[in-house]
């Protein structure tokens, strides 16, 4: 019987949006001057971030569309193990938005008064990103094991 972790993946659009950002902010830290100093500040805020949410925030969004469709999932007990581990440090992933944004106003401010329009676009998408997480994915993901454990509750289908 195939596992849900053996289905478990990170939806590709999230996975794919995570390594454009990082590209882009790679290539930031790569300019010259201020420029470059706050694009170093933003990865080092980011990049344990991003390490965080893709080993236990965004995996169970991989289930949705199975969940969706009244899927069988095979044991649900490793997906749970990650959205009770999301449950547990919402908080403190919150609180690296607000450093991680607070970061990317920095990098906005330098990028508009070199006119590299290339990052500041990319620090108001990074700061939309965010948002994002906090108000539809982590949720999201939240919700995918507190169904799984209705799920397995006796009565559960």
């Amino acid at each position: 019987m195939e596992t849900a972790t053996a289905r478990l993946a990170i939806p590709k659009c999230l996975k794919g949006e995570h390594e454009e950002l990082h590209s882009t902010l790679v290539r930031a830290t790569r300019e010259k001057g201020a420029l470059g100093v706050a694009a170093t500040k933003v990865a080092h805020l980011l990049d344990p971030h991003f390490f965080k949410e893709e080993q236990f925030a965004l995996p169970p969004l991989g289930l949705l569309a199975r969940l969706a469709r009244d899927e069988a999932i095979g044991d649900p007990r490793d997906v749970l193990a990650l959205t009770d581990r999301l449950e547990r440090e919402r908080d403190g992933m919150i609180d690296d938005h607000k450093r991680i944004v607070d970061a990317l106003k920095g990098l906005l401010e330098e990028a508009r008064a070199q006119d590299k329009v290339e990052y500041a676009e990319f620090a108001r998408h990074l700061m939309r990103h965010a948002e994002m997480e906090e108000q539809v994915l982590y949720p999201a993901a939240i919700l995918v094991g507190r169904y799984l454990r209705l799920r397995l509750a006796p009565g559960g289908r």
